[in-house]
């Protein structure tokens, strides 16, 4: 495994654990030669289908497009990085269980959507402005109402 500071080929495991889940292994390494720590993850490699995308291309189901739009969306919210990485993986997880070799990328944004639903409001409204392309303040506004007349439903 490669040093992420010294770029070093050659290190040793100091410490292996599974993960609370069991479908991972988090190993503490220590670099042989500038004897910095770091910690690597092995995990069985599931076969994620294609993303179909909206103009048709076909790309690799990819977690980090999906953390990057859900930080971007979360920023400056009083959310943790865990429960980023939860949505993430419970969208992966999903996913997978589907069973099939391709799924279309709206499936994958609408999960996006109901996990910050439930998550953050605001956080939510940001990735539907991005991920619904507002074209004015209204479509906003609109979301915006749907949003507390549910919250109101789910109240009454």
């Amino acid at each position: 495994m490669k040093c992420p500071f010294c770029e070093n080929l050659e290190d040793r495991v100091i410490d292996s654990r599974t993960s609370k889940e069991g479908d991972s292994i988090r190993r503490r390494r220590e670099c042989l030669k500038c004897n910095q720590r770091f910690t690597s993850y092995e995990r069985v490699e599931d076969v994620v289908p294609m993303v179909v995308k909206k103009d048709g291309r076909r790309e690799p189901f990819d977690m980090a497009k999906i953390k990057s739009g859900l930080l971007i969306s979360c920023k400056k919210r009083p959310i943790a990085t865990e429960q980023l990485d939860a949505i993430v993986e419970a969208i992966e997880k999903k996913l997978v269980g589907l069973g099939v070799k391709e799924v279309q990328s709206p499936w994958i944004g609408e999960q996006i959507m109901a996990a910050l639903k439930d998550l953050d409001k605001v956080a939510y409204v940001r990735f539907a402005s991005v991920y619904r392309q507002f074209k004015d303040i209204n479509d906003l506004m609109d979301e915006v109402k749907t949003l507390f007349e549910n919250k109101d439903r789910k109240n009454a």
